[in-house]
C-alpha cells in the first residue's frame, strides 16, 4: 500500500496541457488548501449498519445532489432489505441537508438499491436503480427489476418508482438480443447526457446483462431520446463486462469503460450510443474489479485550452486505494494516479463543481463496515491562466 498523497494542485498544474513530461507526480505529507472532507453517513447512522453504493451529481444550478443504499441490517447486495437516501448541499459540500429516502425497501426481496443519477435536458433529475430480486438469483419468472424515479425540483421530492425492466430484458425487450439475458441492473453512480451534435440531450446509462445459460455478463447502453419517459437498449457494447461508466468526447463519440478483474476495458461509440467498435483494455489501469467513475474536467471544444479526463478507481489488486487517474488524450491513455484514500475503500462518484473543483463521494471501509464521505479537491488554483499557459 502506498503511503503518499499528491497534491492535486501541483499534478495538474504539470499535466494540463503536457507543460512537463508524462508521468510527472509531485509529493506531498499534506492535502492541499482548500481540500475538505466529510463523513456523511457512518456505520450506526440513522439505525443502519452500512452505507454503501455512492452516486453523486452537480445540478444545472451549482448545488449537489447525492444517492447512496442505506443497507439496514448487513452490507450484502439485494435482495437485502436495502434503501436508496439522497441529500442536498447549497454550499458546495460543506453542509448538507437532512437524508430524504427516495425508496424505501420492506423486506428481503422488496428493498432497492445501487442508484445512478443524471439530470435531463429539461432540468428533470433520473434516479434509476434495481429492485426486488438479487442480480445472479434473477429469473424472467422472478426478475431483479430497474426502475426510474423523477424529480421536477432538483431532487427534493421523487416520483413512485416507474419499472421499466421489460423494455430492456427479457421476452418482450425491445432490442432481441436482449430476450436471451435473466437480469440487468443499472450501473450505479453517474449517468450521461449528451451535449454534442444531432444526439444532443439524449441520456444514458451503462447496464451490465447476465446471460441466461452463463454466469457471465455482457454490457449494453440503455438511452433515451424523451428525457426518460421511453427507453431503447444499444448493440452489445462489451462482451464479458459489468458495471460500467460512460464518457462524451470531444469528437462525439461515447467512451465506455468497464470493470474488469486487471486491466480495465473500454469501447467506443460513434453513433450516440447505439452500435459499437472492437473493445480493448487499458494495462495502464489494472486494478481491483471494482465500480469507478469518469469526468470531463476540460475540453478544449468549450473554450478550454487542453482536454482533461479523470477516471476513479482502487489503484490496486485489492479494494483500497481509490485514485484518480488522468487522460489528456481523451482516455486513450491514463497516468499519474493520485490516491484519493490511503486504505480500504471502494467504489465513488466524481463530479465538478462551479469553481472547478472536483467533488468526491467515496466508500471507505477502514473497519469493515462502509462509510460514505464527501471530499472536495480544489482545482482553481491549477486551472487558472498562467498555470494553464506554463
Amino acid at each position: 500500500m502506498r503511503h503518499r498523497l499528491l497534491l492535486l494542485v501541483f499534478l495538474l498544474s504539470g499535466i494540463v496541457c503536457g507543460a512537463q513530461a508524462q508521468g510527472t507526480s509531485f509529493k506531498s505529507a499534506a492535502k492541499p488548501d482548500g481540500f475538505f472532507e466529510l463523513c456523511l453517513f457512518a456505520p450506526g447512522n440513522y439505525g443502519s449498519a452500512n452505507w454503501r453504493i455512492p452516486a453523486l451529481l452537480c445540478l444545472d444550478d451549482g448545488s449537489l445532489l447525492m444517492t447512496c443504499d442505506r443497507r439496514k441490517y448487513n452490507e450484502a447486495d439485494l435482495p437485502q432489505d436495502i434503501d436508496i437516501v439522497c441529500r442536498h448541499s447549497t454550499d458546495g459540500g460543506h453542509t448538507w441537508s437532512e437524508p430524504a429516502t427516495i425508496v424505501e425497501g420492506t423486506g428481503v426481496g422488496h428493498g432497492y438499491g445501487d442508484a445512478a443519477l443524471l439530470q435531463c435536458q429539461n432540468g428533470d433529475v433520473i434516479c434509476a436503480f434495481a429492485g426486488g430480486n438479487g442480480y445472479f438469483q434473477s429469473s424472467e419468472a422472478n426478475p431483479i427489476r430497474t426502475y426510474i424515479c423523477r424529480s421536477t425540483d432538483g431532487g427534493k421530492t421523487w416520483s413512485r418508482p416507474v419499472d421499466v425492466t421489460s423494455q430492456l430484458w427479457g421476452s418482450k425487450a425491445t432490442n432481441p438480443t436482449c430476450r436471451n439475458y435473466r437480469a440487468c441492473f443499472f450501473s450505479s453512480g453517474n449517468g450521461l447526457r449528451l451535449r454534442r451534435g444531432d444526439k444532443a440531450g439524449r441520456i444514458m446509462f451503462a447496464v451490465p446483462m447476465l446471460r441466461s445459460d452463463e454466469w457471465v455478463s455482457d454490457n449494453f447502453v440503455v438511452y433515451s431520446d424523451d428525457n426518460g419517459h421511453t427507453w431503447q437498449v444499444s448493440q452489445m457494447a462489451y462482451r464479458g463486462g459489468d458495471e460500467a461508466k460512460l464518457m462524451e468526447l470531444t469528437d462525439g463519440r461515447i467512451l465506455l469503460s468497464t470493470r474488469q478483474n486487471g486491466a480495465r476495458g473500454f469501447n467506443h461509440s460513434a453513433d450516440g450510443g447505439e452500435t459499437w467498435g472492437e473493445q480493448g483494455r487499458w494495462n495502464e489501469m489494472t486494478t481491483n474489479a471494482c465500480n469507478g467513475d469518469l469526468l470531463r474536467v476540460m475540453a478544449t471544444d468549450r473554450g478550454d485550452s487542453c482536454n482533461l479526463l479523470m477516471h476513479s478507481i482502487p489503484n490496486s489488486m485489492q479494494r483500497e486505494d481509490v485514485s484518480i487517474f488522468v487522460s489528456r488524450d481523451e482516455g486513450a491513455t491514463w497516468t499519474d494516479p493520485m490516491p484519493i484514500v490511503d486504505g480500504p475503500s471502494v467504489y465513488s462518484s466524481l463530479t465538478l463543481l462551479p469553481d472547478g473543483s472536483i467533488g468526491v463521494l467515496v466508500e471507505k471501509n477502514p473497519s469493515g463496515a462502509c462509510e460514505i464521505w464527501f471530499q472536495r479537491w480544489p482545482l482553481e488554483k491549477a486551472l487558472n491562466k498562467r498555470l494553464i499557459e506554463n
